[in-house]
């Protein structure tokens, strides 16, 4: 039987560098509305849950997780590494995925993907798309992270490093290195970007004002014709749409980086 899986979308109204992007409006709904609405699409987990901070600023988002009838946790606003812990603890997960709120056009498919690779693996680990990592060409922002409940179990435990209690990947594999913490007892894995949208120059997190702009126009055009946009659209309209920019004018590529 496969092992329980369970994806944890981390979301917060407190952002250091764009306080409130939660609720940010993307096509008419708050910008975590539209990542739920898109993540309701998998295939591959057994629960969605929205896990938010216990502070009467972020109750919002419960709201707003309910309201789009997903599981809601509500737990530690600093320790995220906590909050994962306990949410991962309390709906039972074996499999833990997670997926920053700032992914604001995570893609169902390539979830359900890493998820059945990582099930394939037969061993306990880190498997992740979320990113480009080891040349598998992704773009950033529409996978997840896959991780063995064991492993954040025992890093709950015994790691007390602040920036591993608040970035919840560091306890496993750092992104900026290309490295593992321990390949060892967690070892990492990815999967080949499909050709068709093997695009890492491609970035769709929101953390600025300029990528919410980025996003929010990509989702104005994109969405009204079809709300459920592939990447492959998403593809197509990054690239119509700078290609329109003359080589003056390269000030708007980086609203998308």
């Amino acid at each position: 039987m496969s092992k329980r899986t369970v994806l944890i979308i981390q979301a917060r109204m407190g952002s250091s560098r764009l306080p409130g992007k939660s609720l940010f409006d993307l096509a008419g709904e708050p910008l975590v509305g539209r990542i739920l609405e898109r993540v309701k699409r998998t295939k591959a987990l057994d629960k969605i849950v929205l896990a938010v901070p216990d502070t009467a600023h972020d109750r919002q988002l419960a709201e707003l997780g309910r309201r789009m009838d997903v599981a809601v946790f509500e737990g530690s606003e600093n320790d995220c590494l906590d909050r994962y812990y306990q949410a991962a603890k309390q709906f039972d997960a074996e499999l833990v995925g997670r997926l920053p709120a700032d992914n604001a056009a995570p893609e169902p498919e390539e979830i359900d993907r890493i998820v059945n690779f990582h099930r394939g693996l037969g061993r306990p680990g880190f498997s992740s798309n979320l990113t480009q990592m080891f040349g598998n060409g992704y773009p950033d922002g529409i996978g997840a992270e896959i991780f063995d409940f064991s492993l954040l179990e025992r890093a709950w435990k015994h790691n007390a490093d602040v920036r591993q209690r608040e970035h919840v990947h560091l306890n496993f594999f750092d992104y900026a290195t290309q490295q593992a913490v321990d390949a060892q007892y967690c070892p990492i894995a990815t999967v080949e970007c499909p050709e068709g949208y093997r695009r890492p120059d491609i970035v769709l997190d929101v953390n600025t004002q300029a990528q919410y702009e980025f996003m929010r126009q990509l989702y104005s055009d994109l969405y009204p014709k079809n709300p459920n946009f592939h990447i492959t659209d998403i593809v197509a309209w990054y690239d119509e749409r700078f290609s329109r920019q003359d080589s003056n004018n390269q000030p708007a590529r980086k609203l998308a980086q």
